[in-house]
């Protein structure tokens, strides 16, 4: 590899022990991990934390928690300095010494909270190192979510939430001022906490999931997408079925709502995930009945710009919804409700086509009026059961429309679907 010289057009060749394994690019921060080798730190970090691998790149050893953390290599950094003023190549500026844990306690310590926030805030962005930092320091979570709780619980009155705003700098001169609340739980999302350090904000903060159903009313759509995320992560790894059955019908409202109002893909996502998550417990199939569901989820399938990954979540979610009776009811009294329901099976994926004929066989079982039943002959809910027993989708579901098929036979008998010689061995 060349480096150009800033004052000539010479070329000076660059020692190799000056360049980065992984970038192959000269080193403007030299670490070297346990294993002796050397690399940049950005690159470096990108490969274990950002990647997610464990290992030594040039090495292949595998490298313990501990030995992730590398160590700057002061020697060699001047060095490379020092042959960039030989050669008139321009030097590399001296990095800041990295976050430590003792900075970060430094901040929250220091009294001002709103100064504190700006810190931390501004340390989570620059690396994935830095939220690893922040993450391990003892006190930076539960600071947080005081600031979360806190200020969710104030912002009630507009003029207070108002003047939070106020109090931290814009991000951008086109971007509106972000509250202290919502800069807190963008940071905390972005820390990616562990199922245990979850566990352990619900066992001291037993109320924070009261705390996210009011960030999820807010109006700014940024609050609330990272309010959802963070619910999203505690009802799948935090929450065992007893806490996940005592939902309140708030929370699952405002699940609701999140996916309603479109806050984000983003959030749609997680929303219904958390949707998914909270309907096999308890009474939340009906909470969620209640706050408009099965219309949400209609509308999700009616969308065709949605996501596969939301489409396959919302036949799912539909599927958990017609357990109870009021579910059955609300999606048989949707005109498009059936329609769509039978339209995503075979056309999204393998677990959507098993949720959407299990939630067609809970109507078709449960709730088989006369009028349903004409209804989901006239919409294509029996040509989707004949050509789901001719495909390869699973053996429960083949089942399922088989008995479908068979109960019913005589109130579909007239269907050009069923084939003479299938007729035949009905009664």
């Amino acid at each position: 590899m060349e480096v150009s010289s800033s004052s000539s057009s010479a070329a000076a060749e660059v020692p190799h022990y000056f360049l980065c394994p992984i970038s192959l690019e000269v080193m403007r921060d030299p670490v070297t991990l346990a294993t002796g080798i050397t690399y940049d730190r950005g690159s470096i970090e990108r490969w274990l934390f950002t990647d997610g691998h464990a290992t030594c790149p040039v090495t292949r050893r595998a490298l313990s928690p501990d030995e992730m953390d590398a160590t700057p290599n002061h020697t060699l950094r001047r060095l490379i300095q020092a042959w960039c003023a030989a050669h008139q190549v321009e030097r590399f500026p001296t990095p800041r010494p990295p976050l430590d844990s003792s900075r970060v306690a430094a901040l929250i310590d220091g009294g001002d909270a709103a100064a504190a926030l700006r810190g931390i805030k501004a340390a989570a962005a620059e690396s994935d190192r830095n939220r690893r930092c922040v993450a391990s320091t003892p006190g930076a979570i539960e600071f947080l979510v005081s600031v979360i709780t806190k200020h969710s619980k104030s912002s009630a009155s507009s003029s207070s939430f108002m003047e939070m705003e106020a109090m931290l700098d814009l991000d951008s001169p086109k971007t509106p001022a972000s509250s202290p609340a919502e800069d807190a739980l963008g940071v905390l999302y972005s820390l990616k906490p562990s199922e245990r350090t979850l566990s352990q904000i619900l066992e001291t903060n037993p109320e924070f999931l009261d705390t996210l159903t009011t960030v999820l009313r807010r109006p700014s759509y940024r609050s609330r997408t990272y309010g959802i995320l963070l619910v999203k992560a505690m009802v799948s790894a935090a929450m065992d079925p007893s806490r996940l059955a005592a939902a309140t019908s708030d929370l699952v409202a405002e699940t609701v709502r999140v996916i309603s109002d479109r806050v984000s893909a983003k959030a749609v996502k997680a929303a219904l995930h958390v949707l998914c998550r909270l309907c096999p417990w308890g009474r939340n199939r009906v909470k969620a009945v209640e706050a408009g569901a099965v219309a949400a989820m209609v509308e999700l399938l009616l969308d065709e710009g949605s996501h596969r990954r939301v489409a396959e979540l919302a036949v799912v979610a539909v599927d958990h919804l017609c357990g109870c009776a009021e579910g059955r009811a609300e999606l048989v009294a949707h005109p498009a409700g059936l329609a769509v329901v039978a339209k995503k099976a075979m056309r999204v994926s393998l677990a959507a086509t098993e949720s959407a004929v299990r939630a067609l066989h809970a109507v078709a079982r449960h709730s088989p009026t006369p009028a349903v039943l004409q209804e989901m002959l006239a919409v294509g809910v029996v040509a989707k059961l004949m050509l789901v027993l001719q495909v390869d989708v699973g053996e429960k579901a083949r089942l399922r429309a088989k008995e479908m098929l068979k109960a019913h036979a005589r109130a579909w008998k007239d269907s050009p679907c069923l084939q003479a010689h299938l007729k035949a061995s009905y009664p």
